[in-house]
């Protein structure tokens, strides 16, 4: 199954009421926060450099840095899609990430 979410600042729910909620949530705090901004890990969100550069000439780039920032943090999540969205002219944009859960495997099977 696919899941989507658009990647923009929103409440933290301290206790995620399932695991598909929690996923979503560390997606969403990976995706909205610039690397060299989280004090105990440098490395943590995904980089900024690209901010003021032509969106539409970055989108691959910010494409591949979700993907390899999620991969990294949050592996129970595998993206499958980055959608750019909004009016390019305006500077807004607006992203959608799409994503399916990674099976968790144990000795002898797959749950």
């Amino acid at each position: 199954m696919i899941y989507e979410m658009t990647a923009r600042a929103g409440e933290v729910k301290i206790i995620p009421t399932s695991e598909l909620e929690e996923i979503t949530q560390n997606l969403l705090t990976i995706i909205t926060t610039a690397k060299n901004t989280a004090p105990l890990d440098r490395g943590f969100g995904i980089s900024a450099a690209m901010l003021d550069a032509p969106i539409s000439a970055n989108q691959a780039k910010i494409a591949a840095e979700i993907v390899t920032a999620a991969k990294e943090y949050e592996p129970r999540a595998q993206i499958t899609n980055v959608i750019f969205d909004g009016e390019l002219s305006e500077g807004k944009l607006n992203i959608r990430v799409q994503f399916k859960l990674v099976e968790k495997k144990i000795r002898g099977g797959v749950f």
